[in-house]
């Protein structure tokens, strides 16, 4: 890392700032050759704001406010310069253009996060929370991932490396020295041991369906035969009238998707076309749809129309919620629960039990109760590949509690700690590779 990068820093398009960095061994001498200023910045303190020009070869491209950032006391733990110029794509990319011609490289996606890890400033659980947090959709996913840039995982990983390397120590103690008749720590006292290590692995594994939610988001179908209210609900939800609504039927013809935050959690719900025998091509193409989207989302809502109860239902998926609209046209609502006391009754027109379907529909993706989810703080809600490494260091002490349990050789139960230990350390990276480097920044940003 004896380069030096550079990148816009800022989202592209116009603006009234635009921020670019500098980071390397030759950040300051770079800044140095462009700006000019009351003070030289070899001669600026560190963490202090500068008013001044950048001029290349009599140039005068805008006028700036420089910072410096001394290492290590900085971002990426180099000397890092930040160049705040006026807002706009030529102004912006200018001066990137003269500090690339001054020496630097343009930075890769990631790279000036990839230093911060590299250099010690963080850990690969704090770096990836960089990302989570610039794609966080909702408050809740913002907070867990401030959490983990925090440092939170980072510190639950922490514990459970302490844990092992404990358990690991007098068992390699017993096994090198023999001769210094050192009692092993076998039977109940290491079982136990390494049993609690299990159960801090299961805790955390439990926390990432909830991390797959915050990040990804739950994709709902609205389905069920034509006015049943899917595009009442979709607007109601909405707060807007996207989808055309009218007494004809057909009136949707294709899929319509929208976001929006429910709970504190990112969903895409799709309208679809009413499901029914047409003739009609279009309609027909509709249909099959609407059928599609229903089987790959993750939660389906069956509209039933509410006057229509006492017909037969046939469902459209497994783990579907049935949900009966317009309850305020019927006088008398104790026979449809009678008949389905799973469903949930609502009424578009009036709202009423919109808040209850709500709360069923976060029960449903993430097996709490709203009451639950908001007594909980952010969890710690580990990515993909935490639950692939801590998945692997699970299945280690699994094997080790096998292990004690058939009294086999204790090299073997020493083999199987070191297997959990360094899967456990890939999560923050205390044992990386070049290909989880590779798949963590690859999808950064430019600049960051």
């Amino acid at each position: 890392m004896t380069d030096t990068i550079a990148a816009i820093a800022t989202a592209p398009g116009q603006g009234a700032i635009a921020l670019l960095r500098l980071s390397g061994t030759e950040a300051i001498a770079i800044a140095e050759a462009l700006f000019q200023g009351k003070k030289k910045p070899s001669l600026m303190e560190s963490h202090r704001c500068y008013f001044g020009k950048i001029v290349h070869q009599s140039e005068v491209i805008d006028e700036v406010l420089l910072t410096l950032f001394r290492a290590p006391g900085s971002y990426t733990g180099e000397d890092l310069v930040e160049i705040s110029c006026h807002g706009g794509v030529r102004i912006s990319a200018r001066i990137l253009e003269v500090l690339l011609l001054s020496g630097a490289r343009i930075a890769r996606p990631g790279e000036f996060t990839q230093r911060a890890y590299l250099n010690g400033k963080m850990d690969l659980t704090q770096a990836e929370a960089v990302m989570d947090l610039i794609a966080s959709q909702t408050e809740r996913s913002q907070r867990s991932a401030m959490e983990q840039l925090s440092g939170r995982l980072g510190q639950e990983i922490t514990l459970l490396r302490k844990e092992l390397l404990a358990a690991m120590a007098h068992l390699e103690a017993f096994l090198d020295f023999p001769e210094e008749d050192i009692a092993p720590e076998t039977g109940e006292l290491l079982r136990s041991r390494i049993a609690k290590i299990g159960e801090h692995l299961q805790e955390l594994l439990a926390t990432a369906e909830e991390g797959r939610l915050l990040r990804e988001g739950i994709s709902v179908a609205l389905c069920g035969a034509p006015n049943a209210g899917k595009s009442s609900l979709l607007n109601y939800l909405l707060g807007m009238e996207r989808a055309i609504v009218s007494p004809i039927p057909g009136t949707t013809r294709d899929t319509l998707e929208e976001s929006m935050v429910l709970g504190g959690f990112p969903f895409r719900f799709t309208d679809t076309a009413g499901l029914r025998a047409t003739e009609d091509l279009i309609e027909q193409e509709g249909v099959l749809r609407a059928q599609r989207s229903a089987h790959a989302s993750e939660l389906c809502l069956h509209l039933v129309d509410a006057m229509l109860f006492k017909e037969p239902i046939v469902p459209i998926k497994e783990g579907e919620l049935l949900v009966f609209n317009k309850m305020d046209l019927l006088l008398d609502c104790t026979v449809v629960k009678e008949r389905h006391p799973t469903a949930i009754l609502i009424s578009c027109v009036t709202g009423e039990g919109i808040d209850l379907l709500i709360s069923r529909i976060i029960e449903q993706v993430t097996n709490k109760n709203q009451v639950v989810i908001e007594s909980i703080s952010s969890s710690v809600a580990i990515n993909k590949r935490h639950q692939a490494c801590l998945q692997e260091a699970l299945q280690a002490t699994e094997r080790a509690l096998n292990i004690i349990d058939q009294k086999e050789a204790l090299e073997l139960l020493a083999v199987e700690l070191h297997a959990a230990l360094e899967k456990v350390g890939n999560v923050v990276g205390a044992v990386s590779t070049e290909e989880i480097l590779g798949e963590i920044f690859q999808n950064f940003c430019i600049g960051k």
